[in-house]
């Protein structure tokens, strides 16, 4: 099953792209990374709505007051707040589903690359068994071209300097690190500054521990996967800037507020109107 829905079709797509762009398999691995994008871009809508839906629920007067008349009761409160939830008809799983569909596509990424460099006679064999019969021309494809810029795409990424002998840095598996931080801070909504509030807390710790997840991914796997990681990151914050939802003040702290938000008790002049009245006739004695 697993074949069947993720690694063949993956395949024969990532092969096909590969024909394409002149037997380029870095290339070939960035513009399926778009396609994902691409395919999965009502799940991103989807969780945007959901995690617009949750920030606002952090207003909403049912929501303080059940959290403070309930805060001694967790099964209490957490039974109101599905009730909430189901009256206000909030998803709280809306935007955890982007990301949990992500590990299944990483997951069949990884094994894709290592089964298209196929080396030895029995994995040409198990290649040859997933394309698809007449869709492409394999003997025309293999062996791979696995070398991207400096990589091998199917093993993991070093850069060697004359200097440091034995010793490789991992260029790639840091700038994963960077870009999954700032795609993490900048897709993150404003939070109300409350230290009770759980979803602050859950979302910080996700922003901490998420990178180095992926680094250390990047770092022990295949290049190839790191590169997907590096192209994904980039893409998921060029949509979510053209859908307006990039908070940009995560990472800019001196960036200026949005017009508009005016403090409380802040004076406005008006302009005042002064009629004048016509002078009186003096009378004749």
């Amino acid at each position: 099953m697993w074949d069947t829905l993720i690694i063949t079709p993956f395949l024969n797509v990532l092969l096909f792209i590969y024909s394409l762009v002149s037997s380029n398999f870095g290339i070939a691995i960035i513009l399926f990374t778009l396609l994902i994008r691409l395919i999965t871009h009502p799940l991103t809508v989807q969780q945007i709505k959901g995690t617009q839906a949750m920030q606002n629920l952090q207003t909403n007067e049912r929501w303080i007051e059940m959290q403070k008349k309930y805060k001694d009761d967790k099964e209490k409160l957490a039974q109101e707040q599905m009730a909430l939830y189901k009256e206000l008809g909030v998803n709280p799983f809306a935007s955890c589903l982007p990301t949990l569909i992500q590990f299944p596509i990483i997951i069949g990424l990884y094994q894709t690359i290592i089964k298209a460099m196929a080396t030895t006679p029995l994995d040409l064999l198990y290649l040859e068994q997933h394309i698809y019969p007449g869709f492409l021309k394999i003997g025309e494809l293999i062996p791979l071209n696995s070398h991207f810029l400096w990589m091998n795409l199917g093993q993991p990424e070093r850069v060697y300097l004359p200097f440091l002998p034995g010793f490789g840095i991992p260029i790639l598996a840091v700038v994963v690190v960077i870009t999954t931080y700032l795609q993490s801070k900048l897709m993150s909504p404003p939070t109300s500054g409350d230290p009770k509030d759980q979803t602050a807390q859950m979302t910080k710790m996700m922003n901490l521990y998420m990178p180095f997840l992926m680094g250390w991914m990047a770092y022990s796997l295949a290049s190839g996967l790191a590169v997907y990681f590096v192209a994904s990151n980039l893409f998921t914050v060029g949509q979510y800037s053209l859908l307006g939802r990039v908070n940009w003040r995560n990472v800019l702290p001196f960036q200026s507020k949005p017009a508009g938000n005016k403090p409380a008790g802040t004076m406005v002049k008006t302009s005042t109107t002064t009629t004048r009245k016509p002078a009186k006739k003096s009378q004749a004695r």
